[in-house]
């Protein structure tokens, strides 16, 4: 799979744009020029995992909601891996899946969500 890091761009300037940041404050908070999170954010360069981490600190996110776009808060949250792992099992892995999710879902305390 291939990295699209149009797409990783478009969503760290969704984010800053929502905070109300500027590229200037991104720049500045990361010691970088203000071209390079423009090119960030056009994708037009390729991103390393560390400047991902310290945009993703400086905007009070995961970096993985930009990777992914989807936030581990959301209630969607790896329902998508889920469904590909249960796609390739059989009526009765599904069935042991299905136990276990009950007795963890049995297990879970009651102050969470």
């Amino acid at each position: 799979m291939a990295v699209d890091y149009a797409v990783i761009g478009r969503r760290i300037k969704l984010k800053r744009k929502r905070l109300g940041k500027t590229q200037d404050d991104v720049a500045e908070a990361l010691s970088v020029s203000v071209g390079y999170i423009s090119q960030i954010e056009r994708g037009a360069t390729k991103i390393s995992l560390d400047t991902l981490s310290e945009i993703a600190n400086f905007l009070g996110c995961d970096l993985g909601e930009f990777v992914t776009g989807v936030t581990v808060a959301q209630k969607l949250y790896l329902n998508q891996e889920l469904r590909e792992l249960l796609d390739g099992t059989s009526p009765e892995q599904r069935k042991m899946f299905l136990e276990i999710a009950l007795v963890i879902k049995k297990c879970e305390k009651p102050d969470k969500p």
